[in-house]
């Protein structure tokens, strides 16, 4: 039946869509709608065809309005299209203004810290001074800043997110004690930790009773917390804080630094005790409740230290966390056991961080399961909880409240006794157990550092009443003051030039494993025995497995006068600001037997029947030549061994061939370089600058093994020839001896160029090079030196970015007219000790053992005379080494060099001196000249870079 409709509602959008005339819409539609019953309702309706009209199109349009229609009446949502401000703080809607502020947080402290860190001050630092500043005492005087960044309404939210960090961070310092430190030196550690906490608890409790009359008596009713909480304000030390000052200082392996972190660790635990019991008095209404609060308090840390440490230890072992690390699962219990002992701790009246730290000492200890599962949440924890927290601290300090000179005195009268009291006590206390005044001031200075824990302390005072903003403001500076003078005063009592390394800590079995005489280092000999391999990196395990091989002597070889080969591997583990990285360094044992690295390097030891003795250090990587060079003098290392993957043509360039990808650490070392593109990097820059700081300071020879037929099928071959240059020069000399003491073997054989320089004029240099039977043009090199040569511009520029700025250059005494002479008669009498004489001079040759003469017989010796003595060592080197494991072993020749390659080199490189100075900036500087030139020119061999040490020098002089 047909109908028609109308309203008596023309403003409505209804009546404007059926004032141009009727039209078909859905009755059920048209009653349901929002904006109908919004207007008057019609009064009448006029039945029509629904054929009459369009149909279907005015259907669509009708439900097309219908959807704007919900649309309108739908409330909007906010946001920056729509004029709202993403710093408007809604409680239905807290995240943008959170973002926004952990934004502010992490890039400000984070630029703070970069600017201490130059000034040696520990993180820590950056997070409490970015809290002040951010809070009323700087950037809260910006009008506007605090209302909108920090507006009241947001900071339980703010607080509820460092409370959580706290509680998470409060974990990881559980999971960071140790026992064993404790037990380490327990007598001395325990007599300074008594000491400092016992004076420094007397001095605090006495400078309450003045501070109180003065600040807080007209707002505090209890004397008692109010002394108890001053008392353990000043007899805490922080202990995370203390771990990262001695890691900067490089005292971590001290013995000083050892007894620190031992009494660091009995200092904390009772400190802990103490504000425990603070907590609980204060949080208690009467005597009774506060005795059964400790009541219970003591037997929920009874239940969590024994039976749930049990349970966790059998879930460990159930999961095989111990053996692989923390599976999923057990990580989920853990995490659930912490929030749940924290929230333990806060139902029975102390506080949720001691349920934190609770959980943290029951995580068992086998598998240095504790590290790993501190590396799964110190970066979250301390990259964004903590400067949460410290911010919240900051807003509620207010440096502006110190605004007198009563409240400036009596801040600088609870500096200097916090600071004599820690001071006092610890130095008293190490000294009665036996340390030196030096050491024992160190020690006494170190212990007073505060920074989180002492904040900590505070909040809690504040929170409870206990301190109000100008007490809380003065403890804060107070606190900061002694945090940041801890360094500067240490290094000034103990230097690093009066520093002991101690083998007991994180250089372990260092002068335990070869008696006492390896406290000295050997003297030279024509072999070398005792070697002392650096392992950092599993791309250079296999490079050092190949040369360590070699040093072996056979089983024919072998007797009752033959020294044995020992060989002690060092494995060097970097430490950074981490915290998993400064507990690896207190549990080296551990460590030691899990390191896979070391494992596999023994392994291969016991195959070959090499005498392996594992070490491991942790230091940072700027220091890691230092942990080197004093374990060799400790184990009377005849030579270090270490290996570089870095001057390498590791990549191709856009348009040459594809390699194949690498499928395992160990194939992405290096390629054969025959027929590879254009160099297009200089891999291993900071590796490079460890081996030239290596270099520079090793008390004994050095070796540097670049394996650079790693993958090419002559690399399968179980023989080896080796290639020799003697240019001359300290380094030569130890190049030809160590290739000597090598052909010792029955699979290895040698060939010894003496490289001659002929004196040629300018003027007649052409003639000479085309007329000299052993020079060659620079054309007639291989393609692959070609091809390299054009790119020299690409070297040069990516030495220039990856680069260090400022990093010195091997520095060596002045060579004299003296020392030159005295040089050139020791490279005689090195070459007429091993190379054949004529039958027909008279004077008898050098006695030589029956060893030295099997290894000669495998040794070729030949003189080359050549304007380019360099080129003319390419060229032949490219020819002995095709088809056959080759290896060049040749002197760095970096001082007393004989022969200047200058010239030579910026022929090579392909452009003027320039550029070769240029390229020099990095790869000169580490390997030589020469040996530079072979890795450039894509010589197919494998290349051993020798240093001589300057005792050997002396000897052999």
């Amino acid at each position: 039946m047909p109908f028609a409709i109308s309203t008596q509602g023309p403003n409505t959008l209804l009546g404007t869509l059926l004032k141009s005339g009727p039209c078909p819409v859905d009755l059920d539609l048209l009653t349901r709608s929002p904006l109908l019953h919004s207007s008057a309702p019609p009064s009448s309706f006029y039945l029509l065809s629904p054929m009459d009209s369009g149909g279907s199109f005015s259907g669509a349009f009708i439900d097309l309005g219908h959807s704007f229609i919900k649309r309108a009446a739908v409330a909007q949502q906010g946001g920056l299209l729509n004029g709202v401000s993403p710093v408007t703080f809604t409680t239905a809607d807290p995240f943008r203004l959170w973002v926004v502020q952990l934004g502010i947080i992490i890039i400000f402290t984070q630029l703070l810290s970069l600017g201490l860190a130059k000034l040696r001050q520990p993180r820590v630092i950056a997070e409490v001074l970015g809290g002040i500043i951010l809070g009323p005492t700087a950037m809260g005087r910006i009008p506007g800043f605090t209302q909108h960044i920090f507006p009241t309404a947001s900071r339980p939210y703010l607080s509820l997110t460092a409370t959580i960090g706290l509680v998470l961070f409060m974990f990881l310092i559980g999971l960071e004690l140790d026992m064993k430190m404790l037990t380490r030196n327990a007598r001395t550690s325990l007599t300074i930790a008594v000491g400092g906490i016992c004076l420094s608890f007397g001095l605090g409790a006495a400078i309450s009773i003045p501070v109180y009359h003065a600040f807080a008596e007209s707002y505090s009713k209890d004397f008692s917390h109010f002394m108890l909480f001053v008392g353990v304000s000043c007899s805490i030390t922080a202990f995370p804080v203390l771990c990262r000052i001695l890691g900067e200082l490089k005292m971590l392996h001290d013995p000083v630094g050892i007894v620190v972190l031992s009494a660091g660790v009995g200092n904390d635990l009772v400190g802990w005790v103490l504000l425990a019991l603070a907590v609980a008095l204060v949080n208690a209404g009467s005597g009774i409740i506060a005795l059964y609060v400790l009541l219970v308090s003591i037997g929920w840390v009874l239940v969590t230290l024994f039976p749930v440490k049990m349970g966790l230890r059998w879930l460990a072992k159930w999961t095989e966390s111990t053996e692989k690390g923390p599976t999923p699962f057990f990580m989920t219990v853990i995490l659930l056991f912490t929030f749940g002992s924290a929230f333990m701790t806060d139902i029975i009246g102390v506080h949720a961080i001691f349920g934190g730290f609770l959980a943290g000492l029951a995580v068992p200890r086998e598998g240095a399961l504790n590290i790993l599962i501190t590396e799964k949440l110190e970066d979250a924890v301390a990259l964004i909880f903590l400067p949460i927290y410290f911010t919240t601290s900051g807003l509620n300090t207010d440096l502006g409240t110190i605004n007198t000179g009563k409240a400036w005195g009596y801040t600088i009268l609870l500096l200097v006794i916090d600071y004599t009291g820690k001071m006092t006590g610890g130095t008293l206390g190490g000294r009665f157990a036996g340390l030196k005044w030096r050491h024992a001031a160190t020690v006494g200075t170190l212990m007073s550092c505060k920074g989180l824990l002492e904040l900590i302390v505070l909040n809690v005072g504040l929170t409870a009443g206990i301190l109000n903003t100008q007490l809380f403001s003065m403890f804060v500076f107070e606190a900061l003051v002694l945090t940041v003078a801890a360094t500067p005063v240490a290094i000034l009592l103990h230097p690093p030039r009066l520093r002991v390394y101690d083998s007991a800590t994180n250089l372990v079995g260092v002068g335990a494993g070869h008696g006492p005489e390896a406290q000295t280092m050997p003297l030279a000999t024509d072999r070398k025995s005792r070697f002392l391999v650096v392992l950092d990196k599993f791309e250079h395990l296999s490079s050092i497995m190949s040369i360590t091989q070699l040093v072996q002597p056979p089983l024919s070889a072998k007797s009752a006068d033959t020294p044995v080969t020992e060989v002690d591997a060092l494995r060097l583990i970097e430490l950074t600001d981490r915290t998993s990285d400064l507990m690896r360094s207190s549990a080296v044992e551990e460590l030691i037997v899990r390191d896979q690295l070391l494992n596999i390097y023994k392994t291969f030891g016991g195959l070959h029947n090499i005498s392996v003795s594992d070490r491991l250090a942790v230091a940072q990587y700027e220091t890691y030549h230092e942990s080197v060079g004093v374990f060799a003098r400790e184990a009377g290392a005849q030579m270090i061994l270490l290996s570089w993957a870095g001057p390498s043509l590791a990549e191709r360039s856009v348009g040459t061939s594809e390699i194949a990808p690498a499928t395992n650490p160990l194939e992405n070392l290096f390629r054969n370089n025959s027929s590879a593109g254009p160099v297009t990097r200089l891999t291993s820059v900071a590796h490079s600058h460890f081996i030239r700081r290596l270099f520079a300071s090793a008390p004994t020879d050095v070796a540097l093994f670049i394996n650079s037929q790693q993958n090419s099928p002559a690399a399968a071959g179980s023989k080896v020839h080796l290639v020799v240059p003697f240019f001359g020069g300290p380094d030569d000399r130890l190049a030809l001896e160590f290739a000597v003491q090598l052909c010792a073997r029955e699979d290895v054989t040698a060939t010894v160029f003496r490289m001659v320089k002929e004196a040629t004029s300018a003027a007649d240099s052409d003639t000479e090079e085309k007329d000299a039977p052993n020079s060659i043009v620079i054309a007639d090199l291989p393609a692959a030196r070609s091809e390299k040569a054009h790119d020299i511009t690409n070297i040069t520029s990516q030495n220039t970015v990856h680069s260090i700025r400022g990093f010195p250059d091997t520095i060596y005494p002045n060579v004299t007219t003296q020392t030159r002479l005295e040089s050139d008669t020791a490279d005689n009498i090195c070459w007429f000790k091993y190379a054949p004489h004529d039958s027909s001079r008279t004077a008898p040759g050098p006695a030589r053992s029956p060893m030295v003469q099997s290894a000669l017989a495998r040794v070729t010796f030949d003189t080359v005379e050549s304007a380019a003595p360099l080129s003319q060592f390419i060229q032949r080197t490219t020819d002995l080494a095709a088809g056959k494991r080759t290896i060049v072993v040749a002197g760095r020749g970096r001082r007393l060099a004989v022969t200047s390659h200058q010239d030579e080199m910026a022929t090579i490189l392909g452009g003027g001196a320039d550029s070769a100075a240029s390229l020099g900036s990095e790869m000169r500087k580490t390997l030589g000249d020469v040996s530079t030139a072979l890795v450039v020119s894509g010589v197919p061999a494998g290349l051993l870079v020798m240093q001589a040490s300057s005792a050997s020098d002396a000897m052999t002089a």
